[in-house]
């Protein structure tokens, strides 16, 4: 089965990161598909690459061994232009917690999610070569903010980067200088912050929580920082840090409309 796996930083000397990984198989007029999110561990030849969770599967009938194989083809030269490359070693299955055991965490926390605008575009201008380079250091770049405001980096994904913070406020400076740090490298970045809940089960946070963060980021304008409403109630108290009303809109696939804010200054 020929895998994939996706390129966000340069994976020849860098371990420990969540990406992307996709496979492929054909068999008679059949084409069967497996993706999902995967952790690496390790570089180079060495590096393992296991699911973080169970991927997702699907099987595409297409009546004819020829056209299964043009379904393929495709397929395949669809993913190398999204910035895949081919993977070699087995894809492990997904690695339980140390104790196996499936205790259930609550926590609170404000999650912040920045994106690149326009990476595809501004990848093909560049190059691979360079754009792999300027990548390196836009996640070198804002990995030093999270460390410095105290940060925890969930996943990455291609182009972007999900992080939690213990209070609204130090995301919001954290957002604010991850603009700057990022502002020499010739990228238009935004970024979404939510507050909410979320579960730790075997050590994974999942939770709606990181979805409507995604869809606030997704509101975003390049250099702009937009907040939920849930930010703002915790940030009243913060006077220095000025938020402008940017009305209220629908966010795909989460319930209710929201009224969101805009980082000031």
């Amino acid at each position: 089965m020929p895998k994939f796996l996706r390129i966000g930083i340069h994976q020849s000397n860098v371990s420990g990161y969540t990406s992307k990984a996709w496979c492929v198989r054909r068999v008679g007029s059949a084409v069967f598909l497996k993706w999902g999110a995967v952790e690496v561990q390790g570089a180079g030849d060495g590096r393992k690459v296991s699911w973080t969770r169970l991927p997702q599967e699907k099987t595409i009938r297409c009546g004819t061994a020829q056209k299964a194989q043009e379904y393929t083809k495709a397929a395949i030269a669809r993913r190398r232009s999204h910035r895949y490359e081919p993977l070699t070693g087995p894809i492990s299955p997904r690695r339980r917690a140390a104790d196996g055991g499936a205790e259930l965490k609550q926590a609170l926390a404000t999650i912040l999610i920045v994106d690149i605008v326009g990476s595809t575009a501004k990848a093909a201008k560049l190059g691979d070569a360079r754009w792999t380079k300027v990548m390196g250091h836009y996640y070198a770049a804002v990995r030093k903010e999270l460390k410095t405001c105290g940060g925890k980096e969930v996943v990455t994904t291609g182009d972007g980067v999900l992080a939690t913070f213990k209070k609204p406020v130090t995301g919001i400076a954290c957002a604010t200088a991850i603009q700057k740090a990022v502002r020499t490298l010739g990228l238009e970045i935004r970024i979404g912050l939510h507050a909410g809940e979320y579960t730790i089960s075997a050590g994974e946070m999942v939770g709606l929580a990181f979805h409507i963060c995604t869809r606030v980021a997704a509101k975003a304008r390049a250099g702009e920082v937009l907040v939920s409403s849930a930010v703002r109630e915790l940030m009243k108290a913060q006077s220095a840090i000025s938020l402008k009303d940017h009305g209220v809109h629908r966010l795909k696939g989460v319930p209710e409309r929201w009224r969101l804010w805009r980082v000031e200054g």
